[in-house]
């Protein structure tokens, strides 16, 4: 064998996909790369000098220092609160279990910039909590601003990721092995230390990945809480033309992001199996005189979570003072700018994400795994970071597209693609290779095979991706504000505007059609679990 083939055999792996397919995966994975090569570019051309005295300014460090101190304690206080919620829904006899298995998810739905404003409406210096207290002689209110107040918010809002994956990986486990600790004299929390906890830790790894990298990418809440973070600094010095320095936080934000997945990297390599439902048993833990007791874990978090941003938004409805501020009225077309755009970048993520999903889906080459990690780039760098990029590459090589819907559906593309490669690739990976060889063996070419067997096949899942992409997109805050087009406003444009002026009942209406879009997201969600896995 030649060094060329040895090369190619490295590459492709025995069988080698088709030309045409590995271009157009390379071609997509390099346009997906563009806005971060970019922007490391951009931050490697300030003068050294200057580069040193911001990145070690006083500001700076408290920057960093806020950012991971915020991240540290979502991602701790998500796995507190996520995993022993995970444990009363699957293993215990928790009264209503079915029910908050689902009210213990819907927090998930609500951007967390909506559940900030909220809170700092109920529970802020001049709050309506302030006001229902004051009458008792409670003067004052714990302060909801700063660290504290966005790590409670931010977990709220978060700790889902940590609760479905950990449930997942509790409702595949094999109980016998809790039954055979059990027999070894080992105690309810020595069985949990010793065999459940080994098997869960990578699910909850996954999870508090999520949660971590979702911490340190919130631009919405740390801003309205008033906090120090990279992101919200990247858009104050973005908004006051201090370009420089917006590009060095956002190589210092990104190097952030990259610890975090390198960390993610390694719990990976030491996954264990939890096996499947051939060891499942259907008896749980007896809670005893405790039972109604532990209600009280799920639904003191569904009341702060739920109940207290549909109280607030619920006064700001009734308290509405028609025609007070015409310029901020909630319009229509608002709606039908935030659905069609999230439409197109759906569309186009759909259909960018088939080559890359089918190729990593059947090869196992490094070249396949290559293609598919560059689209989780864009996934892991936070919005506002990427819009930096994009603004700093459009205004400097392409000013014609600087400000237009083309480019905003492109940042959706980048940001949310990985959503819709990772449902198109799952779909692909269970059709029956049988069924492609056999349409191979009749005269069909590879594209005809995808066309005639594999797409049909598939379609649900490539639907399912785009839905996803759609729906996130629908509530993507500072990709929006950045790059929007001069005067299109969407929902939550509008949300961010009633924010701003402290207008909140011009926030009600979008905000509970954003909700009402989440939440039969969720829906569909938890009802796909539900009949895949034979119940909650």
């Amino acid at each position: 064998m030649g060094t060329r083939d040895q090369i190619a055999a490295r590459l492709f792996g025995d069988e080698r996909p088709p030309p045409g397919l590995t271009l157009l995966s390379a071609a997509i994975a390099a346009t997906l790369a563009i806005p971060v090569v970019w922007l490391v570019f951009e931050a490697l051309t300030v003068e050294p000098t200057r580069a040193r005295e911001l990145l070690f300014s006083r500001g700076t460090v408290e920057v960093v220092i806020n950012s991971l101190l915020l991240m540290t304690g979502v991602t701790g206080g998500s796995i507190l609160l996520g995993v022993p919620l995970a444990y009363l829904t699957v293993r215990t006899d928790l009264p209503f279990r079915r029910f908050f298995a689902i009210a213990v998810s819907l927090p998930l739905v609500i951007p967390s910039y909506v559940g900030a404003f909220a809170f700092v409406s109920a529970f802020g210096p001049r709050g309506e909590f302030h006001d229902v207290l004051a009458p008792l002689g409670i003067e004052r209110l714990p302060d909801v601003y700063g660290l504290p107040g966005a790590v409670f918010v931010i977990t709220l809002y978060t700790y889902p990721y940590v609760f479905l994956t950990t449930r997942a990986a509790l409702r595949s486990f094999d109980t016998t092995l809790i039954e055979a600790a059990r027999t070894l004299n080992h105690g309810r929390i020595a069985a949990f230390r010793r065999v459940t906890l080994p098997v869960i830790r990578p699910a909850v790894a996954a999870g508090a990945l999520l949660t971590a990298l979702y911490a340190v990418s919130d631009f919405g809440t740390p801003a309205i809480m008033r906090l120090p973070v990279f992101t919200r600094q990247i858009y104050v010095e973005y908004n006051a033309f201090g370009r420089d320095y917006a590009a060095l936080l956002s190589l210092q934000l990104l190097a952030v992001v990259l610890l975090v997945l390198a960390l993610e990297w390694l719990v990976r390599a030491d996954r264990t199996t939890a096996g499947d439902d051939a060891g499942q048993t259907d008896e749980r833990i007896r809670l005893g005189r405790w039972r109604w007791v532990a209600t009280l874990v799920p639904a003191t978090v569904v009341g702060f979570a739920l109940a207290v941003p549909l109280w607030i938004l619920s006064l700001w409805l009734v308290r509405a003072e028609a025609g007070r501020r015409p310029s901020m009225a909630f319009e229509w077309v608002q709606v039908l700018n935030s659905v069609s755009v999230a439409a197109a970048a759906a569309v186009v993520a759909a259909l960018a994400a088939i080559p890359i999903a089918y190729f990593a889906a059947t090869s196992d080459s490094p070249l396949s795994t290559l293609f598919e990690r560059a689209t989780y780039v864009g996934f892991a760098v936070p919005g506002i970071v990427l819009a930096l990029a994009l603004v700093s590459f459009g205004t400097g090589y392409l000013p014609w597209i600087y400000q237009t819907l083309p480019l905003l559906v492109f940042a959706y593309v980048v940001r949310f693609l990985p959503q819709a490669v990772g449902s198109s690739r799952a779909s692909i990976l269970g059709v029956d290779p049988r069924l492609v060889e056999a349409s191979r063996a009749l005269g069909e070419s590879s594209l005809g095979s995808f066309r005639r067997v594999t797409f049909p096949l598939t379609r649900s899942g490539i639907v399912a991706g785009a839905a996803l992409v759609f729906l996130t997109t629908m509530k993507e805050l500072p990709v929006t504000l950045v790059l929007r087009p001069s005067g299109f406003e969407t929902i939550v444009t509008q949300i961010w505007r009633a924010q701003a002026t402290a207008l909140y009942q011009y926030a009600v209406v979008p905000t509970l059609l954003l909700l009402v879009i989440s939440g039969l997201s969720m829906v569909v969600i938890l009802a796909g679990e539900s009949a895949e896995g034979g119940g909650l």
